[in-house]
């Protein structure tokens, strides 16, 4: 039986994934122990298979459902090079996920079948748990025989920490299980190993040194740093811990279950202190209490924050400074070193560590220049939304589901300074005559706001997060958005230049489609996309981007997606792609799509491909020109001839529920719609997540036949249901 070590901490940056790493090579090397390091620190992936520079091609995901099919007796016998990746240090190392939206799909129930799968294997399996108290960390406690957590010598890691200690005790894990592995143990400025030893019940095993350099030299060559460079301290006293976990077996405590009805006890209790603040449960369930330590740390950023405005005079600052990248940067810097010296006269001691003194320097100059505690919302790649109610109130969507963050500003007054900062340099304003307002960053994320007196709660700002890296249809496949035989089909769809329309809800993932179904276009196609904020990336070269623009502050100037769409008419186009239709320029977009540029794509906010027609039919109307319905639906049906509709479930996932045929005329007003794919769910497992799958109907489209006459080869048997 496999010794299992879980390693984690609730405070972010304290080296954890660094001596998890290292403490799994040194394990297999020194002690030559056959090791096993998985990775399950979900809102940081990769960063454990770049220090080892390994390039796993499946994960924990991809175990779970191979197991479950061996449940089924539909799978072969286990083998461990299917899944696990083996390194040249002498382990095996198992991602939980490869791409943080897999992340969604790490079946919590079924993490206790992969590690019995792996016990036999291995002496020891190296868990990193990543930072939170969610469902992943309670199912990979459960599995533990010794608990270590990273510390650094500083007040918010201890505090947190202790917190901790608390949670574990509270949950019946034994004082004797969790051990205290303390990071940066000679940082200057910071607090002594006996006075951590006095704060904390658990034992130190083991003080890692801090060389900042020497470190930073082997992750960025992708070596271990107890293979670059063995006989520093960092790699010495990481080879001792190794030794000491090899020799001493009382370390190792009988694996417990978390009793799960007590956790949500523990979560009602605790969520009135500070560490709930700071992320330790995932989804608060009352109004934080802000502690002493907290209040004082919080008035300090206030009393910092006033001084640097006056210094820097930013009440009367040009805002559209901030549309200048070079200019902004040596404010900042500028402001940076005047907090920093600002901390120094206010605080006498009160911030020792300079961890801390960083974070706050962030914080201030964040709040005074940037856009305060949404910048580091903004840079976590695993964040979709960001929904701010008011200067209290901040929600994110991640994975899917959204969740109520810790994160502050000052006052409505600073979140209103916040929207103008984002207007501004764009030639826009918001105030009592203009209180709402659509705007993008310079990242190309879409930014909405809208201030009192029609917001009732405060200023409030939504920001749909622009996605750098684009999804490929295998990557969809991978995360159950569609099946291969749908991903065939929709290639050849868009290669017989099919007119298409992706419908859908708000947060459906309609955008991410269509930059799927574009990959398809051939490079040699000369394609015009037009957006109200440009989304679309596409890979081919022949590629246009138009963008509409709305009135400046004088209400003038406005340049509509209708505008752009009958000049695109003169461009010469192959292929017109509208990100959005959602006014009068459908009926400029379905005439295009009669009359020869066939091949085009949009997307359109509907809830079912039925109600695809009715807002079809009322964006025509609404233009102002008087058809009867009959003539609409008729004008429709010439135009259109595939509806992908997609929907966010009720676990968060995002899938494509059905792909339809627009067929033709039932009578004189009614449109036949075929059915040729679509998506069963047969219920919700015990935790949330929907059961089901993707089903052919049996319906053949009846433009088949042009498949085969342009010579792509489709196997007809795949719509057989």
């Amino acid at each position: 039986m496999a010794k299992k070590i879980v390693i984690f901490s609730t405070k972010g940056g304290v080296g954890k994934t660094l001596i998890t790493t290292n403490l799994a090579v040194s394990l297999a090397r020194d002690q030559a122990k056959k090791v096993c390091l998985v990775d399950l620190d979900l809102q940081v992936v990769g960063d454990m298979a770049r220090m080892l520079n390994l390039k796993p091609q499946k994960s924990m995901v991809d175990l779970i459902r191979f197991l479950k099919r061996q449940l089924q007796q539909q799978a072969p016998d286990f083998k461990k090079a299917d899944f696990l990746t083996s390194s040249s240090l002498g382990l095996d190392f198992l991602p939980g996920v490869l791409r943080p939206p897999q992340s969604p799909y790490l079946e919590v129930d079924m993490i206790k079948n992969v590690f019995n799968l792996l016990d036999k294997d291995y002496d020891y399996i190296i868990i990193d748990a990543g930072k939170n108290f969610s469902d992943v960390l309670v199912a990979t406690l459960n599995q533990a025989n010794l608990i270590l957590l990273v510390i650094t010598p500083d007040i918010l890691s201890i505090y947190q920490t202790k917190w901790v200690i608390d949670t574990l005790q509270f949950l019946h894990f034994p004082l004797d299980m969790i051990k205290i592995v303390l990071n940066r143990a000679s940082s200057a400025s910071s607090f002594s190993w006996q006075e951590i030893k006095v704060t904390l019940p658990c034992d130190i095993i083991s003080q890692i040194p801090s060389e900042g350099r020497l470190v930073g030299l082997a992750v960025n060559r992708g070596i271990p740093v107890g293979i670059d460079n063995p006989k520093a301290k960092i790699s010495l006293n990481i080879k001792k811990l190794s030794q000491v976990l090899t020799k001493d077996e009382k370390l190792f405590i009988e694996s417990r279950e978390i009793d799960q009805l007590r956790l949500k006890e523990l979560v009602l209790e605790k969520s009135g202190e500070f560490w709930k603040m700071q992320g330790l449960i995932e989804e608060p369930l009352m109004e934080p209490v802000i502690s002493e330590e907290v209040d004082g740390i919080i008035l300090l950023k206030r009393r910092i924050h006033g001084r640097l405005i006056e210094e820097l005079n930013l009440k009367s600052l040009d805002l559209r400074i901030f549309s200048e990248l070079k200019k902004t940067k040596e404010l900042k810097k500028k402001a940076e070193v005047m907090v920093a010296n600002f901390l120094t006269e206010e605080t006498d001691g009160f911030v020792s560590s300079s961890e801390v003194r960083k974070k706050l320097v962030k914080e201030i100059v964040d709040e005074a220049l940037g856009l305060g505690p949404l910048e580091d919302l903004l840079a976590d790649p695993t964040i979709t939304d960001i929904m701010v109610n008011n200067k209290e109130e901040i929600y994110i969507e991640r994975h899917g589901k959204i969740e109520f963050t810790d994160k502050r500003f000052i006052s409505n007054e600073q979140v209103k300074t916040v929207i103008e900062r984002i207007v501004a340099p764009l030639g826009r304003r918001i105030d009592e005559s203009v209180p709402m307002v659509d705007a993008r960053l310079p990242d190309g994320s879409r930014v909405n706001a809208i201030i009192p007196p029609l917001s009732l709660t405060g200023p409030a700002l939504t920001i749909r997060k622009f996605k750098r890296e684009m999804f490929k249809a295998e990557e969809l496949i991978a995360i159950n958005t569609l099946n291969q035989a749908m991903a065939d089909f929709l290639k050849a769809c868009v290669l017989i230049r099919k007119n298409i329309i992706i419908s859908g809800g708000t947060g459906s993932g309609k955008t991410t489609v269509l930059n799927v179904l574009s990959v398809f276009i051939p490079n040699n196609e000369r394609i015009i996309t037009i957006e109200d904020a440009a989304e679309l990336k596409l890979q081919q070269e022949h590629w246009i981007r138009l963008e509409s623009r709305p009135p400046n502050i004088e209400g003038k100037g406005a340049i509509t997606i209708r505008d752009l769409f009958r000049n695109t008419l003169r461009m010469r186009p192959d292929r017109i792609i509208i990100g959005e239709c959602r006014g009068i320029e459908t009926l400029d977009m379905l005439q295009a799509m009669n009359t020869g540029h066939d091949g085009s794509m949009t997307s359109i906010h509907a809830n079912s491909t039925h109600d695809v027609l009715v807002r079809l039919d009322s964006m025509i109307l609404i233009s102002g020109i008087e058809l009867p319905i009959r003539a609409i639906r008729e004008m429709i049906v010439s135009a259109v001839d595939l509806i992908v509709h997609t929907t966010r479930l009720s676990d968060g996932s995002r899938k494509i529920v059905r792909i339809t045929e627009v067929v033709g005329m039932k009578d004189e007003i009614h449109i036949d719609l075929q059915d040729i794919f679509v998506f069963q769910q047969t219920g919700i497992d015990s935790q949330g997540n929907v059961l089901g799958g993707f089903h052919a109907t049996g319906y053949t489209p009846v433009f088949i036949e042009d498949m085969k006459i342009k010579g792509i080869a489709f196997p007809e048997n795949i719509f057989k249901p």
